[in-house]
């Protein structure tokens, strides 16, 4: 007995280690996805010069850039790296009106990741029905806040003058202590090295070979914190899902927020929804607002990204708070309105029901939205 208690201490002691262990696993890997951000910054500042409003001139159209968003991140499947990214090459001298329709276009195409999950309950009718529904819910949601707030960043920068106005604030001049950031003092020992690796090879090829490095480095750190995240926090996740699933729409809000946070990936937490929305165990109308949530907490990752820059760190932060501000006001805007409230439940409601009707509908649906639709809205926007 006391062999089989000592065991049992023994495998607990392990357990805690191995926890702090992929902590420290974690931390280090944030590290490295501000290192990458800030090498994509200083890659394109190097490639570009003085040149890049010119090199994204397509993009001017926020059309385009709304589809380069979309179709990047359905490709991805990643909102955090595709946002991560664009803070680096605003960083870098990418326009902030260039970067904005990118960032509502990555909104959408992130949608993909849950959809996808939902095709997994096609064999059952009903069960289906219920899937592709609450999948497809966060689909209608981010399709209307476009919607409504590309015309208004169209006709007035209402995001750009409030993600500005907002980036202002946390950048006085006092908080980095007479010039010296931290975070960026922090993560030079990494950022100068390669950039003393690279800059020899020449502007050009030495600022692709960084902005190359840089997303690669973000793509790994963002996968492995993903899984280390999820591995350590998915069933405390799903604990706080149910418990405040019952608790009405605006604790489902905050604890969607708090759960994508804990796991940094609005995907896992939608995806999450999908197999309890498919048997029944809750409602459309329950686990609407925990998407709304998922909406919210995903923005942690760009805001992450913004704190340790080369190049223009205010407007990088500025892109992050953009992110953050769309979002935000998207749940205000639309959760607030009662008449806009519920329209992408019943969206969602009908495509469900019609694609449990005829299975090749989910298909069309999901290479139509996510890449066919968007390509030939670049093909027209390239010709006009």
């Amino acid at each position: 007995m006391v062999d089989t208690n000592q065991a049992q201490d023994s495998a607990e002691i392990r357990g805690a280690r191995g926890g702090w262990i992929q902590w420290v696993m974690v931390a280090g890997l944030i590290y490295l996805l501000i290192c990458a951000v800030g090498l994509i910054g200083s890659g394109f500042k190097l490639a570009t010069g003085d040149q890049a409003k010119e090199l994204f001139a397509f993009a001017t159209n926020p059309f385009a850039g709304l589809v380069v968003g979309t179709v990047a991140t359905a490709l991805i499947q990643s909102s955090s790296t595709v946002t991560s990214i664009i803070v680096g090459l605003v960083a870098g001298g990418l326009p902030v009106e260039v970067a904005v329709p990118m960032v509502m276009g990555a909104n959408i195409g992130t949608s993909i990741t849950n959809t996808i999950v939902s095709l997994g309950h096609v064999r059952e009718k009903k069960e289906f029905a219920r899937a592709f529904s609450a999948a497809t819910v966060h689909d209608f949601f981010n399709l209307l806040s476009v919607v409504i707030f590309l015309p208004l960043e169209i006709a007035f920068g209402l995001l750009e003058k409030m993600g500005a106005a907002l980036a202002g604030v946390f950048t006085v001049s006092d908080a980095d202590m007479g010039g010296v950031n931290f975070v960026k003092a922090a993560t030079a020992p990494v950022t100068k090295t390669i950039e003393g690796v690279l800059t020899p090879m020449g502007s050009t090829a030495g600022g692709i070979a960084l902005i190359v490095v840089g997303i690669v480095m973000i793509f790994l750190s963002i996968h492995y914190v993903g899984k280390l995240l999820k591995a350590l926090m998915v069933g405390k996740a799903k604990d706080i899902m149910h418990t405040a699933i019952g608790k009405g729409p605006i604790s489902g809000i905050f604890s969607g927020t708090l759960v994508t946070v804990l796991v940094q990936s609005s995907s896992t937490t939608t995806s999450l929804m999908v197999p309890l929305a498919g048997s029944g165990a809750f409602g459309l109308k329950q686990i609407y607002p925990f998407t709304l949530g998922a909406n919210i907490g995903t923005c942690i990752t760009a805001l992450l990204a913004a704190t340790a820059v080369s190049g223009n760190a205010e407007a990088a932060l500025q892109i992050a708070f953009i992110h953050l501000t769309y979002n935000v006001l998207g749940v205000l805007f639309i959760f607030g309105l009662p008449f806009l409230r519920y329209l992408p439940v019943k969206s969602a409601e009908w495509l469900g029901a019609t694609a449990s009707e005829n299975k090749m509908v989910a298909l069309v649906y999901v290479l139509g939205v996510f890449f066919v639709v968007p390509g030939l809205c670049l093909g027209v926007t390239s010709l006009v």
